[in-house]
């Protein structure tokens, strides 16, 4: 079979969604240029609607006809799509994979008829607007070239770094991967208390939201720390100082730690 993609990507859930938008939007790729498969029919229709690129419910046409694969699946989905396609992946291939948890070594023991080049990743939703950030590490048969590949399509998203250490993967994802939902945590939080300091559910909203992304943008512009940073709005006996009183006598600290360990540890075990 003639291949006429250079990127196939297997699963139209979120993950896919910003990683195409990104390839698009920074013209990495032209539309004509990929392909995605789902089962889903209401997810093929819309990212043929939106992204005006081809669709399949067929992962093995699109396996031979794509140089990289890029498995944008759920770690409990992993065994099957592989199976699945494990006598289509030929030498030429990159598989880039974004599934938590899932080693490099468990991917090339699905594919035993070629020495498979994988590269692991993981994204984030913020790759939906250009500000993802993802790191990538190679498995035992890629090349440099590969991962400068895999950093391409992640980059058009955001950002990546390169994680030399596999065994890193894991607190990448609970750090960074799972890092946003940590952060719009916060900022309901924010915004709910905003409202029962008397504000409305609109003001609250984007007073949080707007505090928030200010913060953000300051401190990667201006390289600062962040407790560096915090300390510039802290003033003794201030309000700043009576709220990390607070956060430091209920161990707010410790207990965010705690939480991001807990997903460290939960992406381990989907590897297992």
């Amino acid at each position: 079979m003639k291949t006429q993609y250079e990127i196939g990507v297997i699963g139209a859930g979120n993950a896919a969604e910003g990683i195409v938008h990104g390839i698009l939007r920074n013209t990495i790729l032209f539309a004509d240029r990929m392909i995605v498969s789902d089962p889903c029919p209401s997810r093929r229709r819309f990212f043929t609607e939106r992204f005006n690129i081809d669709v399949t419910d067929d992962n093995a046409y699109l396996v031979q006809s794509s140089y990289i694969v890029v498995l944008a699946i759920k770690p409990q989905q992993c065994v099957e799509v592989c199976e699945g396609i494990a006598e289509y992946i030929r030498e030429d291939h990159l598989i880039v994979s974004i599934m938590a948890g899932v080693s490099t070594a468990s991917i090339e023991a699905m594919f035993p008829n070629a020495q498979t080049r994988v590269v692991r990743a993981m994204p984030n939703l913020p790759a939906h607007v250009g500000a993802g950030m993802a790191g990538v590490c190679k498995g035992k048969y890629a090349q440099e070239v590969d991962l400068l590949r895999a950093q391409r399509i992640f980059d058009a998203a955001g950002r990546s770094i390169v994680i030399e250490r596999e065994a890193q993967m894991d607190a990448v994802t609970a750090v960074s991967g799972t890092g946003p939902a940590y952060f719009y945590f916060f900022v309901e939080a924010l915004a709910a208390a905003g409202e029962r300091a008397g504000l409305s559910r609109q003001q609250a909203d984007i007073l949080a939201k707007q505090a928030c992304f200010g913060a953000a943008r300051m401190m990667l512009e201006s390289g600062e720390s962040p407790s560096v940073l915090r300390d510039k709005v802290a003033s003794p006996g201030g309000t700043t100082e009576a709220a990390m009183e607070r956060m430091a006598s209920n161990d707010v600290f410790e207990h965010i730690c705690d939480a991001v360990l807990a997903a460290w540890k939960r992406s381990q075990e989907l590897g297992r």
